[in-house]
This record gives structure tokens, C-alpha cells and sequence, in this order.
């Protein structure tokens, strides 16, 4: 079966973060990920990892002022300082926590911005990075956010990201498969997996809509996993769901798929 991780921005928010690394492993995980490792004393989050013996797979890049409407600074040229010191600052983080694989939202699309401005910008700035990150081991991974729910982000398809990547040319810039934001941009999610298989470097996972765990919408997992599986994909499946009722009883799918934790 694939290779879950527990996303701990989404599952177990009934609890305080720092419990939520010891209820994942005794739900059974052994790896997680979470958005941002700059909002809490890495000390702490080193010893929780410690603690539970977890693996740290995937953290994002810094995204600017989260609370106050940022979703990434790598679109906007007038932030290029900024995110590379973002880029910085994230190495910091996967060198002092052990994870391998670095998530970049790009952000929205600064007003007054040609089409082909921010993507000369994107281009540039998704190249530094997937080379600063290439050389301590870490996979730069971009991921697009559905254009229904985050209006304005600059990359809205994995289609969008596949072709970006093209244009970048570096081998260290992967795609963040997330199949929740790619039903919801209508996408083939099989079609992906098939066709651009080399180049995902991370999947992510939840139903649509409604973005809860398998089980809830319209995705057919029970197609889906298990293709993810034959094709030989051995990275992580990560659960960036919004748990239904609650986290405990959302992992009752596991075992109605025939997987167990």
C-alpha cells in the first residue's frame, strides 16, 4: 500500500500542535508533515520527532504574512530578496529537522503584472531555489492551488506548474501532486500520474468536494491508491484532508479501502 503521512496543519487540530505529533503515532503513522516549522520553536518540534521516533517528510518554504493574506512571495519581483531569504531560512529548517522535501506556494499574482512578467519572475526564482535546495539533498516541490478556492493564485493546475517546469529545466524542481486541487480544476488525476510520473516528487490527498478524507466525494481512490502503488511511485502520501466529523473517526477509511495504519 502507499506510504501515508499524517499532514498535522490538517489532522488532529482538536489538539494543541505539540500533542498532535504523539497522536499521530499512536493512530499508527510514522511520517508527517505540516505547512510552516517557522511558527514554533524548532527545539520543540525536534523533540516531539524524537520522542515518537516520526519522520519529518515535507515542510513549505516561508509564505510571507500568512494571517495577513500572503500565500507565497515567489510571483512578485518586488519580493525576490525576500524569498530568497526565504529559501534560506527553509534550509535552516530541513537541516535541523531532517525533512528532505520543500514545498513553494507561489503565491497570487501581483496586480499590474503581465502574464509573462510574473512568469519570467516564477521561472527565476523556482531555478534558484531548486538549485540553493539541490545542494543539501532537498527536493524543491511546487504545488498548484485550485483558482475556486484561492482566486488570484498564480498557478492554478498541475498543467500550469508541468509547463512551468518545463521552462525552469532544472532536475531538482518537482511537482506537489495534490489531487484535491487538481479534481477541483477538473483535471484527469490518472492521467497525471501516468503521463507526468518522472516528474512528482510528492502527493498529496482529499476528497472533492468538500476536501475531507476518501470516502466523501467524487475521487475514486479506490482506483487511485492503488495505481499510485503499481506504478512504483515511493515517496509519501500525505493526508492534507479536513478531517469528517472529527480526525479519529475520518480514519475509519483506511480500513473500508483495506489498508491498515
Amino acid at each position: 500500500m502507499p506510504h501515508f503521512a499524517a499532514n498535522l496543519t490538517f489532522l488532529f487540530t482538536e489538539i494543541p500542535f505539540m500533542e498532535r505529533f504523539a497522536a499521530a503515532k499512536q493512530a499508527g503513522f510514522d511520517a508527517v508533515e505540516f505547512m510552516f516549522p517557522y511558527d514554533f520553536p524548532q527545539n520543540d518540534i525536534r523533540e516531539q520527532l524524537r520522542k515518537t521516533g516520526l519522520q519529518l517528510v515535507l515542510c513549505n518554504l516561508p509564505a510571507g504574512n500568512w494571517a495577513g493574506g500572503d500565500r507565497g512571495t515567489a510571483a512578485d519581483p518586488k519580493r525576490k530578496q525576500e524569498f530568497r531569504k526565504g529559501v534560506a531560512r527553509g534550509l535552516e529548517a530541513a537541516r535541523a529537522l531532517g525533512f528532505s522535501r520543500m514545498n513553494c506556494l507561489v503565491g497570487l499574482k501581483p496586480g499590474g503584472l503581465s502574464d509573462r512578467e510574473c512568469r519570467n519572475n516564477l521561472v527565476e526564482n523556482i531555478r534558484y531555489a531548486a538549485d540553493a535546495l539541490d545542494g543539501s539533498n532537498v527536493r524543491l516541490m511546487v504545488e498548484p492551488v485550485n483558482r475556486l478556492d484561492m482566486p488570484g493564485f498564480a498557478l492554478n493546475s498541475c498543467a500550469e506548474v508541468l509547463a512551468l517546469l518545463e521552462e525552469v529545466g532544472h532536475p531538482n524542481a518537482y511537482l506537489q501532486f495534490d489531487v484535491y486541487h487538481a479534481r477541483r480544476e477538473n483535471e484527469d488525476v490518472a492521467a497525471i500520474l501516468r503521463n507526468h510520473f518522472n516528474r512528482i516528487g510528492h502527493i498529496q490527498i482529499a476528497d472533492c468536494p468538500g476536501r475531507h478524507q476518501p470516502g466523501t466525494g467524487e475521487t475514486d481512490f479506490k482506483f487511485l491508491l492503488p495505481e499510485i502503488d503499481r506504478m512504483g511511485y515511493s515517496g509519501f502520501v500525505s493526508l492534507e484532508y479536513i478531517p469528517a466529523p472529527d480526525t479519529s473517526t475520518s480514519l475509519q477509511w483506511f480500513s473500508s479501502y483495506g489498508y491498515k495504519l
